[in-house]
């Protein structure tokens, strides 16, 4: 057997000298010549350390291994020789020594043999040492646990480290007996797990009315215990009318941590004054927080009120306090008071007074986020206040990310199904402040989600956004500048509702961002219809992301041919300058020669590219490498294959009859001249 670790846990001193001992989980029984002892053992603390991973937490507790170890019972025997231990039952032999037996006398009675009775006769009568069996029945740990408490009552009034080591033994007493559950009947196990809670609410009283370094283990006994915040409180002794009574470390340090927890309880309204009367004696800045607990919501906003404006010059952070002032200002009714509170410190430094008690903005009841009061008004006075303290909860890791959305939903009345506008601006100000802890892609899903959701379904946001597409461009990188041919494109199809307009901006430029990997994006495009511009707009901004230029012109000169030349102008530059006599000019002369409805239009566009001309023309001139059988071919409608088949009297009806409004007239001449050279051969 390989051992782990070998851990001395108690020394045991004996009045004399020993001769055995017999260890049982509860107990350690010892011979001596003359005594049987009992002692105190530390099996149970040294299980419960080991095993229970919770044990020394907020959770749970257990004294320590290195307790002193206590003499329970020393019961005199003569001539102790022998001990064990069965169940609850020691068991003893003893021997008497030859001098301490009286002499014995043959009963009458006895029958014998004849044979024995002359063996016996014949051998002279020696006195023999007397050998007894005793049994000796344990005290059960229950009864002996109550007679620890009991001798436990004469430190009623005053708690001290005799009385915590006494309750300290009886706790161990009954773990101990509980350490093999499996052994007891179900009537036996209820009583010890009755008595467990009971001496966890003991040693909680012990810890929480003890001057000691260990005073902050009240809180996992009272939480073993399972006593309510309301039931320790009615155990305190409280002195009538005096605010300078005194309370223990322990007792301040239980309620403090209960109050930060979701215990859903709520305290009655003279418990929470006496809550508040505490902290105002002995943790004065603490009273913010305590009075924003979900369990104080019951306290005269009076009482709550008198405290706080003692805390002026008790070191409290002074906008926390006067976030508090106004929760309670507003509770009462009192809006002139609540508005001068809340207009006496900048807006940020209301932000930072939010991080410091998110608990005036979101509290949790029974599993569920409830928004306070103060947020509900926030919400309609002033949003922007709103949404960038939650951000700073957030980014001050106050809140998560799944929670913080389910506040808003929970405060604008939404299902989960259902995203407020005011959740929307949230997303954004999150991709404003560019969160470490925030994943930049699913961030960039919900808002392109909603966007595209709105405009689909043609839904204008519940209340007016708080920035528009500009600020959110002017203030992120991640929402990207959106091009000129866009703005274009909008225009020929003006849309009914401002809201509508904003939405679409916002989609376009995060498809637009550089942050963003377009094809991850395109499948959550796909509600937008293509017969809108939001579905046009959007479609040829993907698909120019993907450098998919010829498609694009494609789209535009077949749903909207106005925009097709700012595109150009903006898209087609560089290594993709070509296709401007590869694509595009050869589309809208062919265009141009097929006539239509749309003649005059393509016509305009043609000479709409006068502002571009003079590049084009320096690189029909100068460049060795332009293909002229490609682009003659292109412009007379028969493709780079049918150069050979144009005669050089075809070119002055295809291209050049829509060269002059680009080139002077000797400048066509020796086009052609070139052109018929090519031709030749």
């Amino acid at each position: 057997m390989v051992v782990k670790s070998v851990t001395l846990l108690s020394v045991y001193w004996y009045p004399e000298k020993s001769q055995q001992a017999v260890l049982t989980p509860q107990f350690l029984h010892v011979i001596t010549s003359q005594s049987l002892q009992c002692f105190t053992v530390r099996c149970s603390a040294a299980v419960a350390h080991e095993e229970d991973l919770y044990m020394d937490t907020t959770l749970k507790a257990c004294p320590p291994v290195s307790m002193d170890v206590c003499a329970l019972r020393i019961q005199l025997f003569i001539g102790l020789k022998a001990i064990c231990h069965f169940k609850n039952h020691i068991i003893l032999l003893t021997k008497a020594e030859p001098e301490d037996i009286p002499e014995r006398r043959e009963s009458p009675k006895r029958l014998l043999s004849r044979k024995d009775a002359s063996v016996k006769s014949r051998i002279p009568h020696v006195a023999e040492a007397g050998w007894n069996l005793y049994i000796v029945n344990t005290t059960a740990p229950v009864q002996l646990y109550k007679e620890m408490v009991d001798y436990s009552n004469s430190y009623k009034t005053v708690k001290t480290e005799s009385c915590l080591h006494l309750l300290s033994e009886a706790h161990l007493l009954v773990r101990a007996a509980l350490m093999d559950v499996s052994q007891l009947e179900p009537a036996e196990k209820a009583e010890l797990l009755e008595a467990f809670k009971e001496s966890c609410g003991h040693l909680g009283d012990c810890y929480s009315r003890l001057n000691t370094e260990q005073a902050h283990l009240a809180l996992p006994y009272y939480k073993m215990s399972g006593l309510s915040l309301a039931e320790v409180l009615a155990r305190v002794e409280w002195t009538e009318g005096n605010e300078s009574q005194k309370y223990e470390r322990g007792l301040i340090f239980y309620i403090n941590h209960s109050l930060y927890e979701n215990l859903d309880e709520e305290l009655s309204e003279e418990l929470a004054g006496k809550v508040a009367q505490i902290f105002h004696v002995a943790e004065p800045k603490q009273l913010p927080h305590v009075l924003s607990s979900p369990s104080m919501k019951n306290i005269d906003p009076l009482i709550a009120l008198h405290y706080l404006r003692k805390l002026d010059t008790c070191g409290a952070s002074p906008v926390l306090v006067t976030l508090t002032k106004a929760a309670v200002a507003l509770k009462m009714g009192n809006l002139d008071m609540y508005r001068n509170e809340m207009k006496s410190h900048s807006e940020m430094q209301l932000v930072y007074g939010f991080i410091l008690e998110p608990r005036l903005l979101i509290q949790q009841w029974k599993g569920q986020i409830v928004p306070t009061e103060l947020a509900i008004d926030l919400k309609e006075t002033q949003p922007g206040l709103l949404v960038a303290s939650v951000l700073g909860l957030q980014k001050n890791g106050k809140i998560g990310i799944e929670e913080a959305d389910s506040f808003f939903k929970v405060l604008c009345g939404k299902d989960e199904d259902m995203v407020p506008q005011l959740l929307v601006d949230f997303w954004e100000a999150q991709l404003v402040a560019c969160l470490p802890d925030v994943v930049l892609e699913e961030l960039f899903f919900k808002l392109i989600s909603q966007y595209v959701w709105r405009l689909s379904k043609r839904h204008c946001p519940d209340t007016l956004p708080l920035r528009t597409a500009e600020d959110l461009i002017n203030a992120c990188s991640h929402y990207g500048l959106v091009y000129p041919w866009v703005h274009v494109l909008m225009t020929s199809d003006s849309l009914a509702d401002k809201n509508y307009t904003e939405d679409l901006l916002k989609l376009q430029s995060l498809i637009c961002s550089p942050s963003l990997d377009i094809v991850s994006v395109i499948p959550y495009l796909e509600p937008l219809s293509e017969d809108t511009v939001a579905g046009l707009s959007a479609q040829v901004l993907c698909h120019t992301r993907l450098q998919e230029y010829e498609k694009c012109i494609d789209t535009l000169l077949e749903r909207c041919p106005e925009a097709v030349i700012a595109y150009a102008n903006r898209e087609l530059k560089e290594e993709h300058w070509i296709l401007w006599w590869k694509k595009l000019l050869p589309e809208l002369c062919h265009r141009v020669k097929c006539g239509g409805d749309r003649y005059h239009l393509h016509l305009s566009l043609l000479k709409g590219c006068q502002e571009v001309w003079p590049k084009f023309r320096v690189s029909l001139l100068t460049s060795r490498n332009l293909d002229l059988r490609n682009l003659v071919g292109c412009c007379c409608g028969t493709g780079p294959e049918g150069f050979l088949e144009c005669s050089p009297r075809r070119w002055g009806g295809s291209i050049f009859s829509a060269l002059p409004p680009f080139l002077q007239p000797e400048e066509i001449t020796n086009l052609m001249v070139s052109f018929a050279a090519q031709w030749h051969k």
